[in-house]
């Protein structure tokens, strides 16, 4: 009778970032499918999502691949329920509203592949700092690209996996990568990016090698790091006009608005929108065409189409839930477009 590794990821109660937790049901005969990965329930008191007198949290999984790295192993992420069956506080994705799946997400993951060791990123020497940024963003050789052998494998556990990596690069500082991933759905675009992440975590630990999501880990004139959430719903791709583009961002230009997005775009983002480094300050909005100084990018695609295609909101940092931002972008386009 054959048996199954089923590895339930899902998202802690660590704050001011949520961090990834996992472990594995072993399953006979298991059918590959999602519909017949059995709820599962965790000790909620060691995660920060329960107290000890009532500590039982339930996981329902909502996303299923093969895990390429194991054998006979798949990989579900599954959504944080309290023990009555209801989303969990800290469940963003059971805040979308997205039921059609009108809405597209092309999430660009930034982040920095870190020595434990030297507490700095690969590339850096122990003493000081490398070469200033210039020759690391989609580099090439010894001297300029470090980790290679981390984010190659990834990026094939990806491919493996079924997720739909549309690319990789190096990014403007030393040991900083990115990888791309796209969907149609919010849903699924979060949900693939989370299990990317905990794919590169666990290329990266075989290593002794960790994985730092935050969006400013080095301090000085070095890149932080972004998800840029590429976004778009049916007005966005077949508007065919100027003016829509105008009304939907000016949209997100209320100070209310402007508070409510950066609330989710990540912890410690006021250290990297500094409005530099190819950034807007934290505190203004700003929108133009292939600006990447801006808030949100019209990307010179969108406008040699006719006006038909996306938008980029930049504000997004690399420890940022993407549930949590594309349910926020959700709301507000929604209710203009």
């Amino acid at each position: 009778m054959a048996k199954a590794k089923l590895e339930y990821i899902w998202l802690d109660g660590s704050e001011p970032t949520q961090g990834l937790r996992g472990k594995t049901k072993i399953v006979k005969d298991f059918s590959g499918k999602l519909e017949d990965c059995p709820m599962w329930s965790f000790d909620g008191s060691s995660t920060g999502q329960a107290e000890g007198g009532a500590s039982d949290c339930l996981l329902k999984p909502v996303f299923i691949c093969p895990d390429p790295g194991r054998k006979n192993g798949y990989i579900v992420m599954t959504e944080v329920l309290n023990a009555d069956g209801t989303p969990h506080p800290t469940n963003g994705r059971a805040t979308i509203d997205d039921e059609d799946d009108d809405f597209w997400f092309g999430f660009e993951q930034e982040y920095f592949l870190w020595d434990p060791e030297t507490n700095k990123p690969l590339g850096f020497p122990e003493n000081g700092y490398p070469a200033p940024q210039g020759p690391y963003y989609c580099s090439v050789g010894a001297t300029n690209a470090y980790g290679r052998n981390i984010v190659e494998e990834h990026l094939d556990l990806c491919l493996d996996a079924g997720l739909n990596v549309e690319g990789i690069n190096g990014e403007v500082a030393a040991g900083q990568w990115e990888f791309q991933i796209f969907a149609k759905g919010a849903e699924s675009a979060g949900d693939q990016i989370w299990v990317a992440r905990y794919l590169l975590e666990r290329t990266a630990e075989a290593y002794g090698i960790a994985v730092n999501w935050h969006c400013k880990p080095v301090k000085g004139d070095w890149n932080g790091s972004g998800m840029h959430a590429n976004f778009s719903n049916t007005t966005l791709r077949t508007a065919g006009d100027k003016a829509v583009y105008d009304k939907i961002c000016n949209a997100f230009a209320p100070a209310d608005i402007i508070k409510a997005h950066i609330d989710v775009y990540g912890a410690d983002n006021h250290m990297r929108l500094t409005g530099l480094h190819e950034t807007q300050s934290i505190d203004k909005f700003s929108y133009g065409i292939s600006d990447r100084g801006a808030s949100i990018r019209i990307p010179i695609y969108t406008v040699d189409n006719g006006w038909n295609g996306y938008l980029e909101d930049r504000r997004p940092n690399s420890a940022a839930d993407p549930y949590k931002v594309a349910a926020r972008i959700i709301k507000t386009v929604k209710p203009v477009s």
